[in-house]
C-alpha cells in the first residue's frame, strides 16, 4: 500500500509579503536616488516614494495575515512572512522615525534666533534665481511662540569682535558647514549690517533649504542672527533647529579659535 505524505498548504499572504516587500525597496530607493540627484522632479518623485511607502505597508499587512493564517490553520510559509516583514520594517524605519519627530516636535518650518524681528530674506537677483524666484513667507506669532517653547536655546549669537572680523567668521562658518553661499554683504552703510544668504540640502533627498545670516554692530561687538526656512512642507522635523545650533556652535568655535 503506497503512502501519501499531506503537506500542510502554503501560505498566500506568507508567500506574497517577501515579494512585494523587495518591490517597495526598490521603488523606494529609486525614488530617493532620483530625488536625490535631481533626475526627477520633486512632485513625481515624492509620488513614487509614496508608492514604495505604500507598498512597504501592505507587505506589513500580508505578514500579519499570514501569522494570523499559519498560526490558526497550521499552514506554512512562516520564514516567508518574517523575511517580508523584516524587508518592509527596513523600508518604514526612517519614515516612522519622522513620523515619531512630527509628534513631538512643533509643525513649523521656519525657524529663526530672533523671533521677534526675524531676518528678512534677501530679494535681490542673485538671491531670487537661487531661489527659484521663492521668497520664505512672514511667519505668524502663533508659529513663532510654538518655536519658543520648543527650542529654548535657539538664540542669538554675540561675539566680541568687530563687524568685519564677524562677516567673515560667519562666512567660514558656511563653508564649513557646507552650505551654498548665494550672496555676502559686508557690514557697513548707514544701519551697519551685513548679511549672508545661503542654501543648505537636507542629508537624504538633498533637499533644498534657504537661510539667511544677519550681522549687527553692536557697542560691546557683534550681534549674528540666523533664520532657517524649509522650502518644501509645513513641517522640518526639527532639521532648522538642527541646522542653526549647527552653525551657532561652529561660529562660536571659530571664535575661540580666533581668540
Amino acid at each position: 500500500m503506497r503512502h501519501f505524505i499531506l503537506e500542510e498548504p502554503y501560505s498566500r499572504p506568507a508567500k506574497w509579503s517577501p515579494m512585494l516587500a523587495w518591490f517597495a525597496l526598490a521603488v523606494t530607493v529609486m525614488a530617493v536616488l532620483m530625488i536625490r540627484f535631481g533626475r526627477i522632479d520633486y512632485d513625481a518623485g515624492f509620488v513614487a516614494l509614496g508608492g514604495g511607502l505604500a507598498a512597504a505597508l501592505l507587505a506589513v499587512g500580508l505578514s500579519i495575515i499570514g501569522f494570523v493564517r499559519i498560526w490558526q490553520e497550521g499552514r506554512r510559509g512562516l520564514g516567508s512572512a518574517i523575511k517580508g516583514l523584516i524587508i518592509a520594517s527596513l523600508v518604514l524605519a526612517y519614515p516612522a522615525w519622522l513620523s515619531v519627530r512630527a509628534v513631538t516636535l512643533p509643525a513649523i518650518a521656519d525657524v529663526s534666533t530672533d523671533t521677534d524681528d526675524p531676518p528678512a530674506f534677501s530679494r535681490s537677483r542673485a538671491a531670487l534665481d537661487a531661489r527659484k524666484g521663492l521668497v520664505p513667507p512672514d511667519v505668524s506669532p502663533e508659529a513663532r511662540e510654538m518655536q519658543r517653547e520648543a527650542y529654548v536655546q535657539i538664540a542669538p549669537l554675540t561675539l566680541d569682535l568687530g563687524p568685519e572680523e564677524a562677516f567673515a567668521l560667519v562666512r567660514k562658518a558656511a563653508e564649513n558647514l557646507g552650505w551654498q553661499v548665494i550672496e555676502a554683504v559686508p557690514p557697513g552703510g548707514r544701519m551697519g549690517t551685513g548679511r549672508l544668504e545661503a542654501v543648505d540640502r537636507t542629508m537624504f533627498l538633498r533637499l533644498p533649504d534657504d537661510v539667511t545670516v544677519r550681522i549687527r554692530p553692536r557697542v560691546d561687538g557683534t550681534r549674528i542672527d540666523i533664520r532657517s526656512a524649509s522650502r518644501m512642507g509645513r513641517h522640518d522635523f526639527g532639521a532648522n533647529a538642527k541646522r542653526i545650533r549647527a552653525f551657532l556652535e561652529e561660529a562660536s568655535n571659530l571664535a575661540l579659535a580666533a581668540n
